[in-house]
């Protein structure tokens, strides 16, 4: 499909909720297990650490299959690619939610992941693929709150089809859906041509999975196995950082990589991807911490902070739709630069919170934050594809994808890590404060009086408490502080010059 029939293109719409109908299947997927693994544990007779396997092997296998997207779809055609992904997809999810064992399930969530790997990333290409330039920023706007919203809304839908129904709906609510967008792709989105004789880089590929396998593995399992005080960690830090070095010097001397080296080459993908990895970092790390943070110090049962999280995504959503309309008006880049400054801004706010902050001020910052990542998220969709070849359009995506996921690990693992870390820490330094010697001690009253067994006890849930506050306080700081590079990075790219014809860059379905 060149670009010039793009204007023509039959059943858009239709092809268009197909696509966010897969794309909402893989995002849900990647959280709406988690509340539901202690009912999963019961089940499956696994023990607290054997369970979290369910997650993890799911993860793995995403972020493996998610770079050679772009390889798979030339060779066996994006509508093929996609078939094959969604209905694989569909079925995993039945037989995930019919396990009746933990290795089951562990064998079932990796088959999952492998085919729900390339969802997002084809999604994101048809979706690039069907709309003319004018009006890809209101495509992505669209596409995006699947990407966006899923993970969010995740927790919240898994919670209630676990309380209302059981733990195993968390996987046949896949069913319909699956059934739903694999007939309209098959009726509807146009044929695609594979590439016969292509040889997929096996070395190339091997060295990437080894990387990308012991760093994930190391991210979800080092605050569990206690860092590097752990042989299991060591080992899978150095299997990591081995596996991505030899990737990256066969990448840029084998002479068919499954990952093209040219794609780098365009300095607004390639500025993107870094500004992806950063987006991701903060984009799920916030809620990994706001939702102990509500329980733990805020006092509120899980279905307020729920329901006091939930906010966010509705002002991802409506930045989104008005991100999505101005991208073609207004130089993407500016918007980015907004949200940044409103995504750090809350950011500061939150940094200054404590447990008596009330639920209206935590609403309007939460909506104010989501805003903030719809404004980067869509423009930078845009900016990104706006020079980039088409045939690289597909493998773009996958990349995309892939560094998004990555800096959600980082950013979960490295925040809930220093939490830990600097609460141990601050609590040492409060105790010091907390003797007899203390002045403000001296006549207090019994209840709290550190010479006391009860008194050194209240005492010291006191610290903890404030030790807590001012660690999560530190991490907020992290965040604003990891999210405000991106100022620097907006101006190497280059603000997209849509053209009529845009006939040096066309959208090519292969």
């Amino acid at each position: 499909m060149s670009g010039e029939d793009q204007t023509a293109v039959p059943h858009r719409a239709l092809i268009t909720i197909c696509a966010m109908v897969a794309t909402l299947m893989q995002a849900l997927d990647s959280t709406i297990a988690n509340v539901a693994l202690p009912y999963m544990q019961g089940s499956l007779s696994a023990s607290s650490d054997q369970i979290t396997w369910v997650l993890t092997s799911y993860i793995v296998a995403a972020a493996i299959m998610t770079a050679p997207v772009g390889w798979l779809s030339m060779r066996f055609g994006l509508k093929r690619l996609f078939l094959i992904s969604l209905i694989g997809f569909t079925i995993t999810s039945m037989l995930c939610g019919i396990a009746g064992s933990l290795t089951e399930m562990v064998v079932f969530r990796l088959a999952q992941g492998v085919f729900g790997a390339a969802l997002v990333p084809l999604s994101q290409s048809t979706m690039l693929n069907i709309y003319p330039p004018e009006r890809r920023g209101s495509a992505m706007a669209i596409w995006g709150m699947g990407v966006m919203v899923g993970p969010i809304l995740g927790p919240t839908l898994g919670g209630y089809l676990t309380e209302i129904y059981d733990w195993r709906w968390v996987f046949f609510v896949n069913l319909p859906f699956g059934i739903v967008a694999t007939l309209g792709l098959m009726a509807f989105l146009p044929r695609t041509n594979p590439k016969e004789g292509l040889r997929f880089d096996w070395l190339g590929f091997g060295v990437f999975a080894i990387g990308i396998a012991g760093l994930q593995l190391m991210l979800d399992r080092g605050q569990t196995q206690d860092w590097w005080n752990s042989t299991e960690i060591i080992i899978e830090t150095t299997l990591a950082a081995l596996g991505l070095y030899l990737f990256l010097v066969h990448l840029f001397t084998a002479r068919q990589p499954f990952v093209s080296p040219r794609i780098f080459k365009d300095r607004n993908f390639a500025v993107g991807l870094v500004v992806m990895f950063a987006v991701g970092m903060v984009l799920l790390a916030v809620s990994a911490l706001l939702a102990p943070w509500l329980q733990t110090l805020g006092n509120y049962p899980v279905e307020t902070a729920g329901l006091v999280m939930a906010p966010r995504g509705i002002g991802t959503m409506g930045a989104m739709l008005i991100a999505g309309r101005l991208s073609n008006r207004v130089d993407p880049r500016l918007l980015m630069a907004f949200g940044v400054v409103v995504l750090a801004w809350s950011l500061y706010r939150m940094a200054g919170w404590t447990p008596d902050v009330s639920q209206t001020t935590m609403i309007l910052n939460t909506i104010v934050q989501g805003a903030g990542l719809g404004f980067v998220f869509i423009p930078l969709q845009v900016i990104a594809f706006a020079t980039l070849d088409p045939a690289l359009r597909t493998e773009g995506t996958a990349l995309l994808s892939l560094l998004r996921n990555v800096g959600s690990a980082i950013g979960i693992s490295v925040t809930s890590a220093l939490v830990i870390r600097n609460t141990q820490i601050e609590h040492s330094v409060l105790t010091g404060f907390a003797t007899p010697l203390n002045r403000a001690f001296q006549g207090a009253a019994e209840a709290l009086s550190p010479v006391t067994a009860h008194g050194a006890q209240a005492l010291d849930q006191i610290i903890n408490r404030q030790a807590q506050i001012i660690a999560y306080a530190n991490d907020y700081k992290l965040m604003m502080l990891t999210s405000l590079p991106i100022l620097l990075l907006l101006p190497l790219m280059r603000r997209p010059r849509h053209q009529a014809g845009e006939s040096g860059h066309a959208a090519v379905m292969e």
